[in-house]
């Protein structure tokens, strides 16, 4: 099952207000296991970014100004993400900005019924407690000493590992296809070696042997030791 993690990084809070998108990180997983395909791009917004906004994401006008418009990058982004369901945190505000943006062009917008969106998840699993991204990494032990700012790519790839506790799915197989069939071969070869391990003969002295038969005897004939009590019975 394919699916995308994404983030996005804005000059502001509401696209109504002419705020843009300026940074698209996300990463596509498999049965919730990175691929390690990815999708990442700065973009000009077409206007200026305000001090606040800067100081959460770290990207100013002049560092953008030489990226590509969203309007040229578009292509990319939708092959990428494809028709598969889209993981984001806070979904309703992502999903906002990036149809504001395909809106603008004249391009179909992203209906929300293909959305995973985390912080739902999260207000399901612990109702009443803190659910930034912040607070789940705490709560699940995820390492996020790198998240100084915040980044669209690197925001999408903690958000694997949340996700993922979210629903369970670090106690899921992150064995499949051919590592499977390898697995499975391996497991056949060394399960004979195992149970002939287990029917090898103790090293223990005859008169124990002899003891040790007389006693297994008095369960009756049926007892299931006797599959294995040959080994041991005296000669």
């Amino acid at each position: 099952m394919r699916e995308v993690v994404l983030d996005t990084e804005t000059t502001g809070l509401d696209p109504a207000d002419g705020h843009r998108v300026l940074e698209i990180g996300a990463v596509e997983i498999v049965h919730q296991s990175l691929t390690g395909k990815v999708f990442h791009v700065l973009i000009n917004p077409e206007r200026d970014v305000p001090q606040d906004a800067m100081r959460v994401h770290g990207h100013s006008s002049a560092v953008l100004k030489d990226k590509p418009v969203f309007a040229s990058v578009v292509d990319d982004f939708l092959a990428f993400i494809g028709d598969s369901k889209l993981v984001i945190h806070n979904a309703e505000f992502d999903v906002r900005f990036m149809n504001a943006e395909l809106a603008r062009l004249g391009l179909a917008t992203i209906a929300m019924d293909r959305v995973v969106d985390t912080l739902t998840l999260a207000r399901k699993k612990h109702p009443g407690a803190p659910n930034s991204l912040d607070a789940l990494c705490d709560r699940y032990r995820i390492d996020r000493s790198r998240r100084v700012r915040h980044g669209a790519l690197l925001d999408a790839e903690i958000l694997v590992e949340v996700y993922c506790e979210l629903t369970g799915g670090r106690q899921r197989s992150l064995v499949f296809g051919e590592a499977a069939e390898l697995a499975e071969a391996a497991a056949a070869v060394l399960a004979p070696r195992y149970v002939d391990r287990l029917r090898r003969p103790p090293s223990i002295a005859h008169t124990e042997a002899s003891a040790h038969v007389r006693y297994i005897e008095s369960f009756g004939r049926d007892a299931i030791w006797f599959r294995y009590l040959a080994p041991l019975t005296p000669a």
